[in-house]
């Protein structure tokens, strides 16, 4: 089986706060998170983070995050059965506690995907390296039903769940949505890192205002499923990645409104909706204990 995370303590499973670097990339002057000269590769950015209690960066600098006490997680493509060996070799060496890809275009026969399918989860077991493919467009895992039968036939897999673009890409909210929770039950159930992003049916990120908007819960419940599948297999020291990854407008993410004055500004803080997704994310956590002890 795939490697969880795994700290190499007995304490109990858990949710680690981890944060993409995208999120505090590229953020506007009037953004609530500390100005320093470059968010991304500032020490004191780091500082403060790991002051505010994050424990990794998803694309973090090794370097300044071992500086700061931080973990550091990885990732990338793999655009062919053959390079996913070596580069989960490369990320292990490293020091990444674990690696996110996207595998393939989505474009690859059944057997093409089952070959990449064989790779990952040797290649994780031979390094002793968590491997998790990411749910996201244009990959082996754009399409929910070829995911699902992907699993079936492969279920070893695990998944980093950035669960906006099947949200968005499948326009989940048409039709019976709890039947479409539990058709995608085995990806859930298999899902160990989440890049926390909530979107609507036409829109990948949008600013959340109210925390009971129909889209809202609709991510809360995928989020609690996958928490309930970590706990009912992992074991002392696993821990779950829950990564925010609010991205800038530069690559089509954050969107942007024109004001009075004509200027473009982003729809809302990054840096405030990164807080409040660790805030639902903590609340998905309780409830998936809850249910877990069948509370």
């Amino acid at each position: 089986m795939i490697p969880n995370c795994n700290d190499g303590s007995r304490r109990p499973p858990r949710l680690r706060f981890d944060l993409n670097v995208g999120s505090i990339s590229n953020l506007p002057a009037n953004s609530s998170f500390p100005v320093f000269i470059n968010p991304h590769d500032d020490l004191s950015s780091y500082r403060y983070l790991r002051a505010s209690g994050i424990e990794g960066l998803n694309w973090g600098n090794p370097e300044l995050c071992s500086q700061t006490n931080l973990c550091w997680t990885g990732g990338g493509r793999f655009d062919h059965p053959a390079e996913v060996d070596g580069k989960i070799a490369e990320l292990k060496s490293a020091g990444y506690d674990c690696g996110t890809f996207h595998v393939g275009t989505g474009f690859e026969s059944d057997a093409e995907l089952d070959a990449y399918a064989k790779a990952i989860i040797d290649a994780a077991q031979d390094h002793s390296f968590p491997v998790f493919v990411e749910t996201h467009r244009a990959t082996a895992t754009q399409d929910i039903y070829r995911t699902v039968k992907w699993v079936e036939r492969n279920p070893e897999l695990r998944f980093n769940g950035d669960f906006s673009h099947y949200y968005t890409g499948h326009e989940m909210i048409y039709g019976d949505f709890e039947e479409k929770l539990a058709f995608l039950a085995p990806v859930l159930e298999r899902t160990r890192f989440i890049h926390g992003r909530i979107g609507n049916s036409c829109c990948m990120q949008v600013e959340v205002i109210d925390l009971e908007a129909p889209n809202v819960g609709h991510f809360r419940e995928l989020w609690t499923r996958s928490f309930e599948g970590f706990l009912k297999a992992a074991h002392p020291g696993d821990y779950f990645c829950f990564a925010p990854e609010l991205l800038a407008p530069s690559i089509n993410y954050a969107r942007t409104f024109r004001h009075a004055d004509g200027v473009l500004r982003e729809e809302c803080d990054r840096w405030q909706q990164t807080l409040l997704c660790w805030q639902i994310a903590s609340e998905c956590w309780t409830e998936a204990e809850r249910r877990h002890k069948g509370i």
